[in-house]
């Protein structure tokens, strides 16, 4: 039986025709971990290796779902330091899967998404070494000027909070699934707070070990998941990596499973912050601000994936009530941080 979201007949002729070396009949698995575009692990009868990413199956909203977006930021950025997985096609014909889609190639590597899988991929001695990669590739990514790129159209680069806490509180009102009066309080001290943005940058959206690939020896080999990605305020990327970055053995009450740094060994919050500030130059100080936005900005995004999650269009089961759990420890976490301002 074919994987919900798969025309494989139709994939293997446009495979065939537009994958260069890909040799059909496909085999397609679904990969876990994400839950808003879906992801397949693709392999030939070559033992060759891609990936496909398409949006979820069922009715989405469109602008958070746009594979040619997605397909262009890991072609910009495939020159630069910054590693990405190649990107290989782009289909825009709905009649060939539904939706449109993009192909990779299939980048080997850990996916470290939890505190278990780091202590079992990543040795302790190499721990250090890693955190100081994934902030020097970080900073690496906010130095690059998106115009010498060719993505200086990806989003307007001025007032990136203003907008984000428009489109979240849309997004929320949207798919919001119960009442919860925190998510309201948070926005308003948000946007009476907003910091200056200095300068704009090209902003993941998602940067945290959990998406990225890495290797044994602390290389992150490619970093996933652009779907996020826009231009803004860089600090915001700060603030949302040092929300999932554990101290050893810490339980984040905002995530399902504990954070990949919780198993020790890596920098602590307060030491990524200083780095980053370091390698970049920039001011730090108000990385409070920019938490409390990303822990707010997690729940509206975490409240989308429960209700499509309901409406039954992820093409799979999950622990809704985790989900809820998510919600509303992200918005009281807002909440501290912000009353800590």
């Amino acid at each position: 039986m074919a994987a919900k979201g798969i025309q494989a007949e139709n994939l293997n002729a446009w495979f065939a025709e537009n994958i260069e070396g890909a040799e059909p009949p496909l085999r397609f698995e679904a990969i876990a971990g994400g839950h808003s575009n879906l992801t397949f692990r693709v392999e030939d009868q070559a033992g060759n290796g891609f990936v496909l990413r398409r949006p979820p199956t069922g009715a989405v909203i469109a602008t958070a779902h746009d594979m040619a977006r997605e397909h262009r930021i890991i072609s910009s950025l495939a020159p630069t330091s910054v590693p990405v997985p190649p990107a290989l096609g782009l289909c825009q014909d709905e009649s060939v899967n539904d939706a449109p889609f993009y192909v990779m190639a299939f980048v080997e590597g850990h996916v470290l998404a939890d505190s278990q899988t780091c202590a079992e991929a990543c040795p302790p001695e190499h721990r250090a070494a890693l955190g100081a990669e994934v902030i020097r590739v970080l900073a690496e990514l906010h130095r690059i000027d998106p115009d010498d790129v060719g993505l200086g159209d990806l989003g307007r680069k001025e007032a990136y909070l203003a907008r984000q806490l428009k489109r979240w509180r849309t997004q929320w009102e949207k798919t919001q699934t119960r009442d919860l009066p925190a998510m309201e309080e948070v926005y308003q001290g948000l946007v009476k707070n907003v910091p200056e943005q200095v300068g704009a940058s090209i902003v993941h959206g998602d940067y945290r070990l959990g998406n990225m690939l890495v290797s044994a020896d602390a290389r992150v080999d490619a970093v996933l998941d652009w779907e996020l990605c826009t231009l803004g305020d860089p600090l915001a990327d700060l603030g949302y990596v040092v929300n999932n970055w554990a101290q050893p053995g810490e339980q984040l009450p905002h995530v399902a499973t504990a954070s990949p740094t919780a198993a020790g060994g890596f920098q602590t919050r307060e030491e990524f912050v200083a780095l980053y500030g370091e390698l970049t130059g920039r001011d730090t100080s108000q990385i409070d601000y920019y938490r409390a936005f990303q822990h707010w900005r997690s729940a509206a995004i975490v409240e989308g994936v429960l209700s499509r999650y309901l409406k039954g269009v992820m093409g799979n089961e999950a622990d809704t009530d985790a989900f809820r759990f998510q919600v509303e420890a992200s918005a009281e976490a807002a909440r501290t941080l912000l009353a800590q301002l």
